[in-house]
């Protein structure tokens, strides 16, 4: 054992690499594992932020669940309106995990200008409505204040505003369409807030403003509004919890989370773990030849060593776990650097939002990143344990030297 102990040392060491055969053949199979590991973090990381933040802003705009009469079939437009006294209002005594509940009405109209119009929807919101999401993504100005009888003040998009040459403070002229008159409405309203979240499918049309607005233009009571958003403190729980909630509600209601409201966006964020998964097998599968290769070509040319251990009394086993040790502290060594490096990326990515998308395609203007310690442990202890189980079976070629025959060789 002491010399199988001397042995390993020397080789760790790596003083034989720098003029051996194996030197560069080991410095292509670290830097395969480095880079194994650098992309497979990238792709976690961006795979993550696209889908965390994407649903975020979903859900910001529409709350996890909403709670809609039946009647409205799913149309952006508060079409028929819901009694506000309800059990769950203004929370859900019964049910953990809610946030927020929140009170809203959509109507559609048409901001004009002198030169230009553009369609949109006015969400009409109240004092309870949960403002974090919104102050993010505020580029300009503030949130419209609702502590006064009623108040005309809105916030638009950057989109919008940009469309139709508006500012800051600008009063707009708006249209609507009543249900119960075929004369057309016009109000005047003033923009005190300009938000920019690059989801494009709601900018291009999203103006946020008084509820009782919409209630006035409705023809409703202020005890009608258009339905209820519900924000729960873990978007994990979407699926149970819409069922609790329509399991609480009144038969004459409905509950849909926003997975079930706009299925084909998350259905095509789900595609991002099937890229991510064939990803990380890719870069596993390379990495592990490579290293393959490397500890083969280390076994080859320390045959004579072998030879020698084994005349001295060394058996099969203990000689093959001085060169899966070996491997291992290059696999490391690999992981070290590719962890260095790609966390580096995802730094710079996070901070300084190099690059950037198109939010027509991918609802948001920067990559974002997103990764826990849970993922990185998880990818390097994975790619460390099945590297090193795919040496396992090659390093039985030790057991086919013959030491009379590798000593006479030398």
């Amino acid at each position: 054992m002491n010399y199988e102990l001397f042995i390993a040392k020397r080789i760790i060491a790596g003083k034989k690499y720098k003029n051996s055969i194996s030197s560069p053949i080991i410095k292509i199979a670290i830097t395969a594992i480095a880079l194994g590991i650098i992309i497979m973090l990238i792709a976690v990381a961006t795979a993550s932020g696209l889908q965390t933040k994407i649903r975020d802003k979903m859900a910001g705009f529409k709350g996890h669940v909403q709670i809609l009469n039946y009647d409205n079939n799913n149309s952006d437009v508060s079409i028929v309106p819901i009694n506000i006294e309800q059990e769950f209002y203004p929370e859900f005594k019964n049910i953990e995990g809610i946030k927020n509940v929140q009170i809203f009405a959509n109507t559609g109209g048409i901001i004009r200008t002198d030169t230009d119009f553009e369609g949109i929807v006015f969400k009409g919101v109240s004092t309870d409505y949960d403002w974090s999401f919104i102050k993010e993504y505020l580029i300009e100005g503030r949130v419209p204040n609702f502590n006064q009888p009623r108040t005309k003040e809105i916030l638009l998009s950057q989109t919008i505003v940009n469309r139709l040459q508006l500012k800051l403070n600008d009063t707009i002229t708006t249209t609507f369409l009543k249900t119960t008159s075929k004369l057309p409405s016009n109000k005047k309203y003033t923009i005190v807030g300009i938000y920019n979240t690059g989801f494009s499918q709601f900018d291009k049309n999203v103006m946020i403003g008084d509820i009782r607005e919409v209630q006035n233009l409705n023809k409703w009571s202020e005890n009608q509004v258009g339905g209820f958003e519900v924000i729960l403190d873990n978007f994990d729980n979407i699926e149970e919890k819409n069922e609790e909630i329509y399991s609480k509600i009144s038969m004459t209601l409905n509950s849909k989370s926003i997975v079930d409201l706009y299925s084909s966006v998350f259905d095509w964020i789900k595609l991002f773990d099937n890229n991510v998964w064939f990803i990380i097998a890719i870069m596993i599968l390379i990495a592990g030849i490579n290293m393959i290769t490397a500890l083969l070509v280390l076994i080859l040319e320390r045959v004579q060593m072998i030879g020698i251990l084994k005349a001295l009394g060394s058996n099969n086993s203990s000689i093959r776990k001085v060169f899966l040790y070996n491997a291992s502290y290059l696999i490391l060594k690999g992981l070290f650097w590719g962890n260095i490096i790609g966390l580096s990326i995802i730094g710079i990515q996070y901070f300084f939002k190099i690059i950037t998308l198109n939010p027509e395609t991918y609802y948001v203007s920067t990559m974002p990143v997103h990764i826990s310690i849970g993922a990185i442990l998880a990818l390097n202890i994975g790619t460390l344990a099945l590297c090193f189980l795919m040496l396992i079976i090659p390093s039985y070629i030790i057991t086919k030297i013959n030491p009379s025959k590798s000593i006479k060789f030398a």
